[in-house]
């Protein structure tokens, strides 16, 4: 089969790109270490629910369910898989699941053996993961599989003529929960019908992140009493590019940065870009910290928390590989900003709409939306106000799930 041929190409590739790209080596290496690691960890006697999510954004989606099955039905086990490093090097100690490991690429040979050695009772695919050898075995081993958070487009393969031979990999999932009608109904002309539009799990996520945000010193002291809070999450080059101008003429506001990318070149280029005096989270005290114009977040895991000390905020991405979680953001009832490369987001479309969020393609657009809620205090907070009601009305998909996988089980 050409799926098979191709697999074994991009096994070749990985192989051949390990040699020179760190993040590829750590892949890989992670692979390799799959059995052995589910050898020794695997419980014979237990009942395992497999999850898999790609990276860091679909476990995110993925949490919520992860986290309510541990809650309602302890008498399972959770097995869950990565395929990327950015999601399994970040998450590879989470306490929600009882193994955590790489997924070894899908040849059927992996597949067989993967599928042999941990014997999921039932697994969950998180949005784009459609794995031909997994999804097919599973479906041969008569496992209850659903794909959660998905969302379908006119343009992928499953609905194009030359694509409908692959398009047989979803009919290998026993039920869609996917996040709107347009999904639901182009499933529907490949004759797929087990839907149920439930939306988006992360919509769950983000309200509990937002429950248990944690206060921090140091943020505290930087913002002081100020009413003025610019925070950019997420953010790559072209994205500073844009919004650090601004803030270098206009010295009212506080700006915090959390960029993607925390490696110490990119950290000096903007220190390099910022005219004010900066400082890094992980290397000031809140004395310092409170002297400052700009405060960047060289860490991890405080940038949901950071959005909660905003008037306004800004999510990158969308210059380049394409936004990241807006909802994070939106949650805290702030408008906000946010790159062209959008169209695959349906929240980014969504609050675009209403009004919550705000698409820029210039300098001059930031800087024309930064003055216009400069200059209108309560369009800045009906525009915040409508994104926090967006995110709150938009919750219950994981209850939904429970529902029609567990019943009153």
């Amino acid at each position: 089969m050409i799926y098979n041929i191709i697999i074994y190409f991009v096994q070749l590739v990985i192989r051949i790109a390990a040699l020179f790209n760190e993040k590829v080596r750590t892949m890989w290496r992670g692979e390799r270490e799959t059995f052995a690691l589910l050898r020794r960890e695997v419980d014979p006697t237990a009942q395992y629910i497999w999850f898999h999510a790609a990276s860091l954004g679909e476990f995110e989606q993925g949490r919520p369910l992860i986290e309510e099955i541990r809650q309602q039905h302890p008498e399972y086990k959770i097995l869950l898989t990565f395929f990327s490093p950015s999601g399994y090097e970040v998450r590879k100690n989470y306490e929600g699941a009882d193994i955590i490991c790489y997924l070894p690429i899908d040849t059927i040979g992996n597949a067989r053996r993967f599928l042999r050695t941990v014997r999921p009772v039932m697994a969950f695919f998180i949005k784009y993961e459609f794995w031909y050898n997994y999804l097919h075995i599973l479906r041969h081993r008569g496992v209850p599989t659903y794909s959660v958070s998905s969302i379908f487009r006119d343009g992928q393969i499953f609905f194009r003529w030359y694509g409908r031979h692959y398009a047989g990999v979803l009919r290998c999932f026993t039920h869609f929960f996917v996040q709107n009608e347009k999904s639901r109904q182009l499933l529907a002309t490949i004759g797929i019908t087990a839907v149920d539009v439930v939306g988006d799990t992360r919509f769950d996520r983000v309200l509990q992140i937002k429950r248990a945000a944690r206060q921090l010193p140091i943020v505290d002291a930087f913002v002081g009493k100020s009413a003025k809070t610019f925070v950019a999450g997420s953010s790559w080059a072209p994205d500073e590019e844009i919004f650090i101008p601004y803030f270098n003429q206009q010295r009212n506001w506080r700006l915090i940065i959390a960029p993607h990318v925390i490696a110490e070149e990119h950290l000096q280029q903007i220190e390099q870009r910022c005219q004010g005096k900066t400082v890094r989270y992980t290397k000031t005290t809140p004395e310092e910290a409170a002297k400052a114009d700009v405060l960047i977040i060289d860490c991890f895991g405080l940038l949901s928390s950071i959005y909660g000390y905003a008037q306004i905020t800004y999510v990158g991405g969308g210059f380049g590989v394409g936004i990241h979680n807006l909802l994070e953001a939106a949650v805290w009832n702030v408008p906000v900003i946010f790159g062209p490369n959008n169209a695959r987001f349906q929240e980014a479309q969504d609050l675009k709409q209403n009004g919550g969020g705000k698409e820029i393609h210039t300098a001059e657009d930031f800087q024309q939306i930064m003055l216009q809620y400069e200059q209108n205090t309560q369009a800045l907070q009906t525009d915040g106000a409508t994104a926090g009601r967006y995110v709150e009305t938009l919750t219950g998909a994981t209850q939904k799930i429970m529902q029609k996988v567990f019943g009153n089980r």
